[in-house]
């Protein structure tokens, strides 16, 4: 997460509480962390690197569901019972990734009453999340939801730019397309108009908001806080 990542959900106590359980893993960029269908009984904080979750669909598409940084705590699990990944987790930036069992979190949340309030609000927001990118994909059409990934890229990966927002991660059409259901050309068709409209403009391969009203407008923007408002 931008900035603060998990500690924006957990004290500075309880998260040193979480890292006491943590094994060090190392991963290269293309390798998978872990796929659609494994067992679900692991968290995976992000030390150092990038990791993208994935989401394959019937006809073999792949959709691009989140991008996860450093200090970002990500995985599908449920204390106490059993459950299976629902997506796909690749490296996209050599990794150091600090592993969570189940087995062992679920003795620390069973210790720790404050730790388990805490991590209930995480999962809560994590749902929330979710729940608020599918709604963006669902009811403004494809340049509300490419609207709306420009605004969370903003907020993850946003540095400023003068009096405008520079995004500091390449990410190129394809993917984009990737992330919103949509086809390259469509979105180097809808860029194509933004630019026109002067919201944004492309420096070097990256992309600069110049107006972030715009974008907002488009999407039908809730002012979600930006713990949710994210990739």
């Amino acid at each position: 997460m931008a900035v603060n990542g998990i500690l924006a959900f957990f004290s500075e106590e309880n998260f040193h509480k979480l890292q006491s359980i943590m094994y060090v893993k190392h991963a290269e960029k293309g390798d998978y962390l872990f796929w659609e269908g494994d067992v679900a009984d692991k968290l995976y904080y992000v030390i150092k690197g990038g990791v993208r979750i994935t989401k394959l669909s019937e006809t073999g598409k792949s959709f691009i569901i989140s991008l996860h940084q450093a200090g970002d705590l990500f995985g599908q699990i449920d204390p106490f019972q059993n459950s299976v990944q629902s997506y796909s987790a690749e490296v996209t930036a050599d990794c150091e990734i600090g592993v969570i069992q189940r087995k062992d979190l679920e003795v620390l949340l069973w210790q720790h009453g404050d730790l388990a309030i805490e991590f209930m609000k995480w999962m809560g927001l994590m749902h929330r999340m979710t729940e608020t990118k599918f709604r963006d994909l669902m009811m403004y059409g494809k340049p509300g939801a490419l609207c709306s990934l420009l605004i969370r890229l903003s907020n993850s990966y946003g540095v400023p730019n003068g009096e405008h927002t520079l995004i500091n991660y390449k990410i190129n059409h394809t993917e984009m397309a990737d992330m919103i259901g949509a086809t390259r050309e469509s979105v180097n068709r809808m860029l194509s108009d933004m630019k026109k409209e002067d919201a944004l403009e492309i420096q070097n391969g990256q992309i600069v908001i110049k107006d972030l009203t715009y974008l907002r407008d488009v999407c039908h923007c809730e002012n979600c806080p930006k713990e949710i408002c994210r990739m």
